[in-house]
């Protein structure tokens, strides 16, 4: 299956239960330093993002 990134690239995923575990980790990550505030905004962003995308496929291969 495939998912579209915030930045319009197509991902290919091949293990769902092994992505949403890498993604909901990813999520949490961030810097220490303040001084990369905004990098760990835009990754946070990104990586919750894909992780509502894999829950919402997840979800959707569940109720059918």
């Amino acid at each position: 299956m495939y998912i579209t990134d915030l930045n319009g690239c197509l991902i290919e995923v091949t293990d769902l239960a092994k992505a949403m575990q890498i993604t909901a980790e990813y999520k949490e990550y961030g810097y220490k330093d303040k001084s990369f505030s905004e990098f760990d905004k835009r990754q946070k962003a990104y990586w919750t993002d894909m992780y509502e995308k894999l829950t919402a496929i997840k979800e959707k291969a569940t109720t059918h």
